[in-house]
């Protein structure tokens, strides 16, 4: 979004200008969400799958790995979150799978990717 505000920085200064002359903050806030909209219009389908926390999960997935290992590999530090919003979504989907699931709490606990996850990364061309 912030290349959408230099392209358009005429018309930025122009609507701060207007909303400090006016004491009124309307004209800003039309133009943000102008390039908010446009941002969103001009983002493809294609790009939208990428960046959803299953795919990112399937994406380091590498073989068998723990819980601690995939949330090194996508940088996060937060165990809930994680928990919250890459590995349950990713196990509700049937695109990874535990390799002791009659012991989820296990501390030897595993994850690997299923048949419908390997196919969702062959799709999204990775592998």
């Amino acid at each position: 979004m912030e290349s959408l505000i230099f392209e358009h920085q005429a018309e930025y200064y122009q609507a701060i200008q207007e909303s400090t002359q006016k004491t009124d903050s309307a004209p800003f806030i039309a133009f943000m969400l102008r390039m908010i909209l446009d941002t969103v219009s001009n983002s493809t389908p294609e790009v939208a799958p990428e960046a959803t926390p299953e795919v990112r999960l399937l994406s380091v997935l590498a073989g068998e790995m723990t819980r601690q290992q995939l949330k090194e590999a996508l940088g996060l530090k937060d165990d809930e979150h994680f928990r919250k919003a890459y590995l349950l979504p990713a196990l509700e989907a049937g695109l990874v799978e535990m390799t002791i699931p009659d012991k989820p709490r296990s501390s030897k606990q595993k994850y690997r990717l299923t048949n419908k996850g390997r196919q969702v990364m062959a799709r999204h061309g990775g592998g």
